[in-house]
């Protein structure tokens, strides 16, 4: 009879087997009844009902997939929460020979445990993912194969470092970041939940940028400053705001909830709630428009993901 053995190393595991395969070990020991999350919210009854997919959507794809069998056990199926095993796959992403997978892991792990924050701000993200990404598959999809997705959560940790006054760490995991996920984002950068990154390949954001709540954001977007002024020099951006591709933000500017900034656009003042901008310099559409299009939280531009205006055959 096979049995599973789970090592206290961070080689992630081993398989004594006789005959019988993977599959079967795996059938019988991953899963039970799903457990109570009390670290997420304090209400007995809460049941972590994303981890609980994650793993059914794991094993799912074990069935269809054998040969990922020993990539989805060890980053998922072995793991007792999405936090250790978010923790695990972030630590071999941005392993390297200097940086150790083992050292990171720990450090991973212990900063995700102790921050109920983070944790609810993970599940709101891979729910965005889930969500608004027509592409995306399904929580295990976006968790292991969406770099944008593993950069915001890793910068979630850098910015728990910068506000313990952890700089070197956070600086120092910031740069690998950038190298191994083309995604440069300030650790002082504050970011809300439910955020998407999507494609996210040469997003900046710069250090006292604000990003709130539900906010979806394309590749090549800028938070930037406009010069080496003190203080706070970078956008700060409203709930729900949808930032089209290439689009550049520049200075101390306040972009309000529920606007939709128009891809390669240039804003450099603010733009009031629920409104569209496009062009260089960014220019704001016919406000009769806006009043019109005027968004519920159903409708917001950053949910919908709807990159047009209701402008006839004008596309953002």
């Amino acid at each position: 009879m096979a049995t599973c053995v789970w090592t206290p190393t961070f080689s992630a595991f081993r398989l004594h087997s006789s005959s019988n395969s993977l599959r079967q070990c795996i059938s019988r020991s991953s899963f039970s009844k799903p457990k109570l999350f009390s670290t997420v919210c304090h209400h007995s009854a809460y049941l972590d009902h994303v981890w609980d997919d994650l793993r059914h959507e794991a094993l799912e794809q074990l069935k269809v997939e054998p040969h990922l069998a020993s990539y989805l056990y060890a980053t998922v199926l072995v793991h007792p929460s999405l936090e250790r095993s978010l923790a695990f796959h972030l630590a071999n992403k941005l392993a390297s020979s200097t940086l150790l997978s083992s050292q990171l892991f720990t450090l991973f792990r212990e900063s995700l445990s102790d921050d109920i924050k983070i944790q609810e701000a993970i599940r709101a993200d891979i729910k965005a993912f889930r969500e608004r990404d027509p592409a995306c598959m399904g929580y295990v999809h976006a968790m292991l194969n969406y770099k944008e997705f593993l950069a915001c959560e890793a910068h979630r940790i850098t910015h728990t470092l910068w506000d313990q006054g952890r700089f070197a760490l956070a600086i120092a995991l910031q740069n690998r970041i950038s190298e191994v996920f083309h995604v440069d984002i300030h650790p002082g950068a504050q970011i809300g939940k439910g955020v998407l990154f999507d494609h996210a390949t040469g997003v900046v954001i710069g250090e006292t940028a604000v990003i709130g709540n539900n906010v979806s954001i394309l590749h090549h977007v800028t938070l930037g400053g406009t010069g080496n002024c003190s203080g706070i020099r970078h956008p700060r951006i409203g709930d729900g705001v949808l930032l089209g591709a290439g689009a550049i933000l520049l200075g101390s500017i306040t972009v309000g909830d529920g606007t939709k900034v128009g891809a390669c656009s240039l804003v450099l003042t603010d733009v009031p709630p629920h409104t569209t901008v496009v062009g260089v310099p960014a220019r704001r559409l016919n406000p009769e428009v806006d009043v019109a299009m005027k968004a519920t939280d159903e409708e917001l531009p950053a949910l919908s993901m709807d990159h047009t205006s209701s402008i006839l055959n004008y596309t953002i």
